[in-house]
């Protein structure tokens, strides 16, 4: 991994500042909190004693976030008397895949775990998402904890319980929604992140600013700058995405669908581009640009609105224009493969305004092309 980034910038609040209220996800019979702040990872394991009672424990991780974390998490485990495990994958989006969902659970089942087990998932997005898929899948489903380390993993996929992993031309086509059993949304991690990995994240951030809440814009234009309170900013996002998820937990009454703004183009230009070509935040990022230009066109977003979210992704270096070279019909080919085409139909998330998003059932085809359109690569003279 590369160099540590953000420690010496301002806006970071000491690492002794105390954890902030936690985010209950009231789900009933699911629900689980969300931990937000500092210095929680040497009380992991206390904590989780409390909620789980098994003994043995798979800390899934990648090659990355091991040999920053791992001993600290394994050791506060075994000193709440658990047994843990350690298991780590290559770091990267190929991971998400089934043949290394099948080798985690082959090394699951080595280690003698059973139904009282449980799966903690240390690190971003890919590894929140392959443990939960194995979690959820293995002897027909066990309890997980989620220790997001990445922005984007904090603020979006630990959240929310969607798991699974990628097929080769689709993201996310195999999964369970599976909630976890608690988060640890630990900021002090975020220090460890490379310079883009720390940015790709804030496009999940801008996207719930877009669809929820547009006075978020300011705090997010205030960490820019350097001058905001980056543990605030991630409880802040959190409480956004499990207030969806509470309402349509199972995205069946169409208010979940609101988090895939973004996404539809999205997810197609990222596996168009290659796995791993385009880290997933910035293949949101250009997917943002396009759903986007398309609400001025189709449902009245403003000129100045569209401005200030294209000026918020150039803040943190975010990709506006697909890679040079990219065939735009492979990525509608892909587009079609995704979960939210159904019988034909894109339905397609728009804005009327900031922080009032719809999903459309006005879209085709034409409108993904012109899209495309705009966030094709400019000429290089």
């Amino acid at each position: 991994m590369a160099g540590v980034f953000l420690v010496s910038l301002g806006f970071l609040m000491p690492s002794s500042a105390p954890a902030l209220q936690p985010v209950f996800v009231n789900l009933g019979t699911r629900a689980y909190t969300v931990q937000v702040g500092r210095n929680l990872l040497p009380n992991v394991g206390q904590e989780i004693a409390r909620k789980l009672q098994g003994s043995k424990v798979a800390v899934i991780t990648d090659s990355n976030v091991a040999p920053l974390y791992a001993e600290t998490v394994l050791g506060s485990l075994r000193a709440a008397g658990k047994q843990p495990v350690l298991i780590t994958v290559p770091a990267g989006e190929a991971s998400k895949s089934m043949p290394q969902a099948e080798r985690v659970l082959d090394d699951i089942a080595a280690a003698g775990l059973d139904r009282k087990s449980f799966v903690v998932a240390l690190g971003g997005g890919v590894i929140g998402d392959l443990a939960g898929f194995v979690a959820a899948i293995y002897q027909r489903g066990i309890p997980y904890v989620q220790i997001p380390t990445t922005v984007l993993s904090q603020v979006d996929s630990s959240v929310g319980g969607k798991t699974g992993v990628n097929l080769k031309d689709a993201k996310n086509m195999v999964g369970a929604f599976h909630q976890p059993a608690h988060v640890f949304a630990d900021v002090e991690t975020l220090n460890s992140l490379p310079k883009r990995e720390w940015n790709e994240g804030f496009a999940e951030i801008i996207k719930h600013a877009a669809i929820r809440d547009a006075s978020l814009f300011e705090e997010i234009e205030a960490v820019a700058d350097g001058r905001g309170d980056m543990t605030s900013l991630i409880r802040r996002n959190i409480a956004i995405k499990a207030s969806i998820v509470e309402q349509d937990e199972f995205e069946t009454q169409g208010l979940r669908a609101l988090l895939n703004f973004g996404h539809t183009l999205g997810h197609a230009i990222e596996a168009a581009a290659g796995y791993g070509q385009l880290l997933h935040g910035e293949a949101i990022s250009i997917g943002l640009h396009a759903a986007t230009w398309l609400s001025t066109q189709l449902s009245g977003l403003n000129q100045d609105e569209m401005d200030r979210i294209l000026s918020a992704l150039k803040a943190f270096d975010l990709p506006l224009h697909m890679p040079q070279g990219m065939d735009e019909q492979d990525v509608l080919r892909r587009m079609k493969m995704d979960k939210k085409f159904v019988e034909g139909s894109i339905r397609f998330v728009l804005l009327r305004k900031l922080g009032e998003s719809f999903v459309s059932a006005e879209t085709r085809m034409e409108h993904m092309t012109q899209a495309l359109d705009q966030v094709r690569a400019p000429s290089v003279s």
